[in-house]
């Protein structure tokens, strides 16, 4: 039996024509887009200093905006994440499903 041409002698080889069509796995755009937003949102809520810039309400004695601040640091780790795991995801896919 013939290995494929890209398997052969453990090295790849190249794709011609007239090997015919080569079909490559296509993904949606949309988790790009999820992922851009879910790293766009903390920098918006950041640059945002009048939504915080108040003392109250306090929370354990620490005034409102470094709390808040706080906060944000553990929803951006929370949404970089699903980021980085939209897109992993999405490139496995292109892969062919390939594993780690």
């Amino acid at each position: 039996m013939s290995e494929p041409p890209e398997q052969q002698a453990g090295r790849p080889v190249a794709h011609t024509a007239a090997d015919g069509p080569r079909t490559r796995a296509t993904a949606s755009p949309a988790p790009l887009i999820v992922a851009g937003i879910c790293l766009a949102i903390p920098f918006v809520a950041m640059l945002w200093v009048d939504s915080y810039a108040r003392v109250s309400p306090a929370f354990i004695g620490i005034p409102f905006f470094y709390w808040y601040q706080m906060l944000w640091v553990l929803i951006a780790t929370l949404l970089t994440t699903i980021a980085y795991v939209l897109v992993r995801r999405r490139e496995r896919l292109l892969k062919g499903g390939e594993s780690k």
